[in-house]
């Protein structure tokens, strides 16, 4: 069993940077990949950018490549994304998720990010 809490959503200005925290608790965390998933207000749940166990190796959808990056602290359980030049199109309630990519098992509850004009 894993528990993921994200912590690091708020209101910030287009344009500005935000990183947000994937914190986990649980046996093996180094193994699973993590990854990051956003859902908008009447829109359906999208993959933003996930990173491997042990290799950290890195996906990223379209829509956030040159902008998101993703790093991991094993030693810390924690998953960061970070999120520089941030658009409107980037607000959602962003999550994290465990397992092997693509399948993900553990979900976390969610953090707010809200990109104003």
């Amino acid at each position: 069993q894993v528990q993921l809490v994200e912590s690091g959503g708020e209101l910030v200005q287009a344009g500005g940077s935000l990183r947000l925290s994937c914190a986990a608790s649980g046996r093996a965390f180094s193994t699973y990949a993590v990854g990051w998933f956003r859902q908008a207000p009447g829109k359906e749940r999208e993959f933003v950018a996930a990173i491997s166990g042990t290799a950290g190796s890195t996906y990223y959808a379209d829509s956030v490549k040159g902008r998101f990056a993703i790093s991991r602290d094993n030693a810390q359980k924690t998953v960061y994304l970070q999120m520089n030049s941030l658009e409107r199109e980037d607000t959602a309630v962003y999550y994290c998720a465990a397992g092997y990519h693509p399948q993900y098992y553990y979900w976390g509850q969610g953090t707010q990010v809200t990109v104003s004009p």
